[in-house]
């Protein structure tokens, strides 16, 4: 794995956010923007994955291989249950880029194991066999006096808050993944008046 530390002067962070509309092809888009330390943007990639099925890892790992950068320091994602229990593996992610990953959430939530196995009566077992394996979360509480709910992977608690830190301006969101996640619904509503002017 590449190494990293939050410390230095610059690095680059690649986040990544989704957004889905139940009522449209049944995909999630998912957006990727590339944040420096400085919270200056330098790049965006874009993919989308199934709402409801398993196929966000790979579409989190093409949009990385689709930059084709090797300046990309750190992944963060918004989460790792995205568009309706569509698990992200974070293990996979992580050593298939060869990078660190910090996956960030904003609220406790209970009963997700029982949760899976009602939803998906035929496949519960792979499901909860990737978010098991993801690892438990560890409360930060950052600079804004916000308490965050992470899962790391190549990196410590202590830079990992102070990643949380350095990007985030306000609130509670980190400006890669406030970003990503406003840029992702922009082009979902955007798709929704397309879908709405010329149907099919």
């Amino acid at each position: 794995m590449k190494k990293f530390t939050p410390f230095k002067r610059a690095f680059r962070v690649l986040g990544i956010a989704e957004s889905f509309k139940q009522d449209l092809s049944g995909r999630a888009l998912l957006a990727g923007i590339v944040m420096r330390a400085d919270r200056i943007i330098d790049g965006f990639t874009f993919g989308t994955c199934t709402i409801m099925g398993m196929d966000s890892t790979e579409a989190i790992i093409e949009m990385y291989r689709s930059l084709n950068r090797d300046d990309i320091n750190l992944i963060m994602l918004n989460g790792c249950i995205i568009s309706l229990f569509n698990i992200i593996d974070l293990n996979m992610v992580s050593r298939v880029t060869d990078l660190p990953l910090l996956c960030v959430t904003y609220h406790p939530s209970e009963g997700v194991s029982e949760n899976i196995k009602r939803r998906f009566p035929d496949d519960w077992q792979r499901r909860l066999s990737v978010y098991e394996a993801n690892g438990p979360r560890e409360e930060v509480k950052i600079r804004t006096n916000h308490t965050l709910y992470i899962r790391r992977i190549g990196i410590t608690l202590g830079e990992s808050r102070a990643i949380l830190n350095r990007l985030t301006t306000s609130g509670k969101i980190p400006e890669p993944l406030r970003i990503a996640k406003l840029l992702a619904k922009t082009l979902n509503d955007y798709a929704s008046v397309v879908e709405k002017i010329v149907p099919g």
